[in-house]
């Protein structure tokens, strides 16, 4: 982020492009490669994410660079930085999808099953998509953006 906390719309954009597009892919690809979806269940649970997405997106952003920094300050290391990107995901990522197996009636037992395999899978995308938001605050041209963001 360009300064701390300060709303910046080429961050916001950035940010916004990569999750729709992260979680539209790889959603997709959980969805009817492993989950045993059809592609137009896919398509349309997919399409249903986009507002989600959209609304979580900066959001999201801030509460990663938040976790990065502070990371970063314990190790510069780019373990470190993978770690914090995959803690950031999980920790933000598992009450929005806990809230909306809620909204769509399921039961205390199945958010929690969900949420903690979720969770598992969550962990190992959160350094992907880390990565991808890397590339995309880059590409988007965010004032100020560094890789460590420290």
């Amino acid at each position: 982020m360009s300064v701390k906390g300060q709303f910046n719309v080429r961050n916001a954009a950035a940010d916004t492009f990569a999750m729709v597009i992260f979680s539209f892919v790889t959603g997709m690809l959980i969805e009817v490669f492993v989950s045993g979806m059809t592609f137009e269940q896919s398509l349309a649970s997919r399409t249903l994410s986009i507002p989600v997405n959209i609304a979580i997106a900066w959001p999201y952003g801030v509460f990663r660079d938040f976790v990065v920094r502070n990371g970063h300050r314990l190790s510069p290391t780019n373990w470190m930085k993978w770690l914090s990107d995959m803690v950031a995901f999980v920790l933000f990522q598992s009450p929005v999808y806990a809230g909306i197996l809620w909204v769509v009636g399921a039961d205390v037992d199945q958010i929690i099953t969900a949420v903690t395999s979720n969770a598992v899978v969550s962990s190992m995308l959160g350094v992907v998509y880390g990565q991808f938001l890397d590339l995309c605050r880059r590409l988007f041209r965010v004032p100020g953006y560094t890789h460590q963001q420290a």
